[in-house]
């Protein structure tokens, strides 16, 4: 129990440190990797099962050379893609925000330092320090969250489109 609460006291200094825009940084960080976990977890077991349907109801069908049954063909991979690619959009979102919110950390810490040396006419290098710390801090948070968004959104994004392809190569109209 020692090591969490070390741990609980590291991360509660290094949020300290940043200032309030670190905290919105980590939501948005846990937002965002709630939503890679959520697509990860179904393109492991709720992808299959709705290929499987969409399978099963085109190779039940008699007829598969029409417009009618194109169109729902169409309709199938359509649906399909729409769930396979339900959260992508919010996910490169998030991704994008998070350096956005380390810049907004840099403008406020610097605003800090600013009013520092308007206070103490610039001769207190020490105060003028921790507002710079506080400047930096939420600037690479922010930039670490965008990088490990962009890994795990480019993952996702590759599984999307090679499991919409593999269901759209499955929907033969052969035969």
């Amino acid at each position: 129990m020692y090591w969490f609460d070390s741990a609980y006291e590291a991360v509660s200094r290094f949020m300290d440190m940043g200032g309030n825009v670190l905290w919105l940084i980590a939501i948005l960080l846990f937002v965002m990797w709630a939503l890679i976990f959520e697509r990860a977890w179904y393109f492991k077991t709720g992808w299959k099962k709705d290929v499987a349907d969409a399978i099963g109801n085109w190779e039940g069908r008699k007829e598969r050379k029409s417009w009618e049954a194109h169109a729902i063909r169409e309709k199938l991979i359509s649906q399909c893609r729409m769930r396979i690619n339900q959260y992508l959009p919010v996910i490169k979102t998030l991704v994008a925000l998070c350096p956005l919110l380390g810049l907004l950390g840099t403008v406020t810490g610097m605003i800090e330092v600013f009013n520092i040396m308007a206070v103490t006419g610039g001769g207190d290098a020490k105060s003028m320090a921790g507002g710079v710390s506080r400047a930096t801090i939420p600037t690479m948070a922010g930039m670490v969250a965008a990088l490990s968004g962009v890994f795990a959104n480019t993952y996702v994004t590759r599984v999307a489109e090679r499991e919409s392809a593999f269901l759209e190569d499955n929907l033969t109209t052969d035969h």
